[in-house]
């Protein structure tokens, strides 16, 4: 059963992370379409906004993460971070010169922290840290 759970806490954090950045990316590509750029190659405004929420969006899935498990919460966390690592370096890989290389390696190092920074908010929280 503790695996059970602690795959839905890695599910729900991973869930969260990815909903927030769909949505708000949707949102500001129906909003603000030439802002947004060309498919693939973001206008360096833009980019860094999507760094800056994605990393919010990545802090709110690790704080989900940390908050689901009866177990060891930052076990949970640091999986998560490992699996996004994991995950941007595939991405990074399959959008290799459609992207610039900046805010590839800026996304790829920004997510995993995001992560950890919303699980230890969460340990905070519960008097752990």
């Amino acid at each position: 059963m503790v695996v059970v759970h602690a795959f839905l806490a890695l599910l729900a954090g991973f869930a969260t992370m990815a909903l927030l950045v769909i949505v708000v990316t949707a949102l500001l590509t129906r909003l603000a379409p030439e802002w947004v750029g060309a498919e693939g190659k973001p206008e360096p405004g833009y980019a860094f906004v999507n760094l800056g929420y994605s990393f919010l969006a990545a802090a709110a899935g690790g704080y989900v993460t940390a908050w689901m498990p009866a177990a060891n919460p930052l076990i949970l966390v640091l999986v998560l971070g490992i699996v996004v690592l994991a995950m941007g370096a595939l991405s990074a890989l399959q959008a290799r010169g459609k992207q610039p290389i900046w805010y590839a390696l800026v996304l790829l190092a920004l997510m995993p922290l995001g992560v950890l920074a919303g699980g230890l908010v969460r340990l905070r929280v519960l008097g752990i840290l």
